[in-house]
């Protein structure tokens, strides 16, 4: 069964681990970068070994992402947001192949475990939803 697991996350967050501190988010160091590199890589290190990792990516901050229509002709019109301070956005992604849905929400649990800098306040939940199968009726969607 394949699972999409997302973290959540605010332009605050992303502007506290480039040092700059907000209300509830402290600044990031240097070790609670490291601590966060370091549990993420054995979360993707523990899921390759088990054959369970078939795509993991963090994602740029929420201001450099474009929201993308298109005019009738078909081109896209493209726009920098809004993007507000308390919107949550994707921040990064686990697509994993596991054999039931618990074992998806243990990985999540372990990713909602990443250490943080103590006194952060935002404690967003991980989002686990199963990957349709177009084989399936009900779960077909235009991006599949």
């Amino acid at each position: 069964m394949k699972f999409i697991i997302m973290l959540t996350g605010k332009q605050a967050a992303y502007d506290a681990m480039n040092g700059k501190a907000t209300e509830g988010i402290p600044a990031w160091t240097e070790g609670d970068l490291k601590a966060m590199f370091d549990h993420m890589g054995a979360l993707n290190d523990d899921l390759s070994a088990r054959g369970e990792l078939v795509d993991a990516q963090g994602l740029v901050e929420p201001k450099q992402a474009k929201l993308v229509t298109a005019a009738a002709d078909g081109t896209p019109i493209v726009s920098d947001g809004p993007y507000g301070e308390s919107k949550e956005v994707l921040a990064g992604y686990w697509l994993v192949d596991v054999e039931s849905p618990e074992r998806a929400y243990e990985i999540a649990a372990r990713a909602h475990r990443c250490p943080v800098p103590e006194g952060t306040a935002d404690d967003p939940p991980v989002i686990v939803r199963p990957v349709g199968d177009p084989d399936q009726t009900g779960t077909e969607s235009c991006a599949g």
